[in-house]
């Protein structure tokens, strides 16, 4: 099943169920994807319409809870070893993760606001939206709560986050609002997802050229059923908790990932290209985004279709 939510003029729009082609789209019954979550009621009524996801809202534009992890281990050693510091061994066993902001995800066709003195970058990863967990949830339990996998460009904002790490506390200002896909999906409608994973390459165009085809599959030390119990070891989540995978990222047997113009799989973010050229050229080259610049995130089936819509947003 494939579902989206349409705008409508109210905070939570209007939930619709997609045909198989993707083409048209039929009213949700339960009215927004939070009540079907809610109800566990996911089934469509009323007149079939063309669907068109250009007037798609985040298929949760506002949700209860938003946990994103680092499931990419690669991607926190190279930020460590950029500036010279030691992976803790626990990284390897022990996932990082932080609560963001989850009551106005952008809309995945929102530009994206902020001042180019922050350091605006992308993050393109793979999330999940979850049923009901219970406290102390077992990685078993908490795969069977998995109801939808899409996309998320989780914006950070670069230049705010060393100072606000620094004072021990968590992020606030380096983390506002993020965008969805416009497709969510259910995990049995995708041959790519096993072992609690999506495989396949996560596709990352930055001012139109390719910046990271990395596959998401790959190099993730943590799936999504250890993300969800880590995140209810000591909290229930409620159904519409969203759990991201944090930034996806491959590595290379010969050390980090290169460019894509260079024939590597390239990264999910720019700040992980910059620390690759402070570890070989001592000092990033790679600015960070500025108004005008474009970022587009998507992932294709076998038949070149985008499994979960296009997330395309422009600085500004």
């Amino acid at each position: 099943m494939r579902l989206a939510t349409l705008r409508d003029g109210t905070a939570d729009g209007r939930l619709v169920i997609l045909s198989a082609d993707g083409k048209s789209c039929r009213p949700g019954t339960a009215g927004t994807l939070q009540r079907a979550l809610d109800t566990g009621d996911f089934s469509a009524s009323g007149a079939e319409m063309p669907f068109d996801e250009t007037a798609c809202l985040s298929p949760l534009p506002r949700a209860y809870q938003f946990l994103d992890g680092s499931a990419y281990v690669n991607h926190v050693e190279l930020v460590r070893k950029a500036r010279g510091a030691v992976l803790p061994d626990s990284f390897w066993t022990d996932p990082l993760m932080y609560q963001g902001s989850s009551d106005s995800f952008l809309a995945p066709r929102d530009p994206i606001p902020g001042d180019p003195a922050w350091g605006i970058d992308m993050e393109a990863e793979v999330a999940v939206i979850t049923g009901a967990v219970p406290q102390g949830a077992s990685p078993a339990r908490a795969a069977a709560a998995i109801r939808l996998v899409l996309l998320l460009n989780d914006i950070s904002l670069r230049n705010l986050i060393p100072a606000e790490l620094a004072k021990g506390f968590g992020f606030v200002h380096g983390k506002p609002p993020s965008a969805l896909s416009p497709i969510a999906v259910t995990p049995d409608e995708l041959p790519g997802w096993r072992d609690g994973k999506l495989h396949g390459a996560l596709k990352v165009d930055l001012n139109g050229r390719p910046f990271g085809r990395a596959d998401a599959g790959v190099d993730m030390t943590f799936d999504f059923p250890t993300l969800i119990a880590h995140a209810a070891r000591t909290r229930p989540l409620a159904a519409g908790t969203i759990i991201g995978s944090g930034t996806v990222s491959n590595k290379e047997a010969d050390g980090p990932g290169r460019p894509i113009s260079d024939g590597g799989l390239g990264y999910s973010c720019i700040a992980e290209l910059r620390m690759v050229e402070t570890i070989q050229k001592g000092r990033p080259e790679t600015p960070f985004m500025a108004p005008g610049d474009r970022v587009t995130i998507w992932m294709e089936d076998a038949g070149g279709r985008a499994i979960f819509g296009t997330i395309d947003q422009t600085v500004g």
